[in-house]
C-alpha cells in the first residue's frame, strides 16, 4: 500500500490548467481537480471562507458552524472543522453540499503547490503528500519558462508579508501574478 501511495499522479498540461486555474481564481469557473476520492483538503484543519454574497452557500450551512471572519469587512465569514480537523459538511466521506459549496471550495486546486514549486505549510500533511505526487506536464518551453517564473515568483514572496504568510496564499499569488503584470505592462 505504501508504494502505492507514492506513485505520481499526472497533474494535465501545464498551459492548459495554468488558464483554467487562473480563470477559477477570477471566478469564472470551479476548478476542475481530479481529486479520484481524495479529502485532504476536507481533512487538515482548514477555515473556510464563505463571502456576503455566497447566499445559496449560507442557506445549506448552519449558522452555528460559523463565525465572523477577522479583519474583513462585516458578512465574511469561516466555517472551521471539527475535533478530527475534518470540514463539518464532510459526511461519509462526501461533500454533504457540494452542489452548494463555497467558493472558497470550488476555486481550491492543491496543485497550485506543484505550479509554485512549494509544499503546504507543516501541519497540512495529508495536502502535502498528494502535492509531492502531482506531475504536470510541458508539451513547450514555454510552458516550462512559465512555471519556472511562477516558481520564481513564489519563492520571492518567502521573504515578505505582502502575499500572506502561509503557503496556500504564497502559492495563489505566484500564479496570478502574470496576470496582474499583463495588465500593468510590465509581462
Amino acid at each position: 500500500m505504501h508504494g502505492v501511495a507514492q506513485e505520481p499522479l499526472p497533474a494535465g498540461d501545464f498551459s492548459s490548467w495554468l488558464a483554467d486555474m487562473r480563470a477559477a481564481l477570477r471566478g469564472e469557473r470551479d476548478a476542475d481537480v481530479p481529486c479520484n476520492g481524495c479529502t485532504a483538503c476536507c481533512t487538515s484543519s482548514q477555515f473556510v471562507h464563505i463571502g456576503p454574497e455566497e447566499t445559496e452557500t449560507l442557506a445549506h450551512i448552519p449558522a452555528e458552524l460559523l463565525f465572523p471572519a477577522p479583519r474583513l469587512p462585516r458578512g465574511h465569514v469561516l466555517m472551521g472543522y471539527d475535533e478530527r480537523g475534518h470540514c463539518p459538511m464532510l459526511i461519509d466521506g462526501k461533500c454533504s453540499i457540494y452542489q452548494h459549496r463555497p467558493r472558497t471550495c470550488r476555486t481550491y486546486d492543491c496543485r497550485v503547490f506543484a505550479a509554485a514549486g512549494l509544499e503546504p505549510d507543516e501541519d497540512k500533511v495529508l495536502i502535502r503528500e498528494r502535492v509531492r505526487r502531482w506531475r504536470f506536464t510541458f508539451p513547450t518551453e514555454s510552458d516550462k519558462v512559465e512555471q519556472a517564473a511562477i516558481a520564481a515568483g513564489a519563492a520571492a514572496t518567502t521573504t515578505t508579508d505582502s502575499a500572506g504568510p502561509n503557503a496556500t496564499a504564497r502559492a495563489v499569488a505566484a500564479i496570478e501574478e502574470p496576470i496582474v503584470a499583463r495588465r500593468s505592462g510590465h509581462y
